[in-house]
């Protein structure tokens, strides 16, 4: 039986596309630095009550007047505001206290539970995952 020409270039182009990729996703592996950003603390605010886009944006404003919040955004479906805190200048119980005196909010700070602290590493990734045993291998290698 014999092949089409254009259907061999066709698998052979697949392939070597596939075999690009790959060798791509390893270099990145084994070239990534850790980033450092030991001085960089993400927080939680959880609030109680639905708040409108107004007080969304009030409490925006009033977040980034605090000084050392980077980045602090509002997500409105958790009602929850994630932001970065300077370790250098504040933490997030200073943060979580000037905000509350900047307006007359029902929240709560968010604190990871002990097992998660105890866990050690992200929490989100799973060990036991293929993503995670492939990292640590090309890791490992190189």
């Amino acid at each position: 039986m014999k092949i089409n020409k254009k259907l061999k270039i066709a698998i052979y182009s697949i392939l070597g596309i596939i075999v690009l990729f790959f060798a791509i996703l390893v270099f990145h592996i084994a070239t990534a630095k850790p980033y450092d950003n030991a001085y960089l603390q993400i927080s939680r605010i959880d609030f109680k009550e639905p708040t409108d886009s107004l007080k969304q944006k009030e409490i925006h404003r009033n977040m980034k007047s605090i000084k050392g919040v980077i980045n602090p955004k509002f997500y409105s479906k958790q009602n929850v505001m994630v932001y970065y805190s300077d370790n250098r200048i504040t933490n997030s119980d200073k943060v979580f206290q000037q905000l509350m005196t900047k307006g007359d909010y029902n929240a709560e700070k968010f604190t990871i539970s002990a097992s998660l602290t105890s866990k050690g590493g992200c929490p989100v990734m799973n060990p036991n995952s293929f993503s995670y045993k492939f990292s640590r291998a090309i890791k490992r290698i190189f």
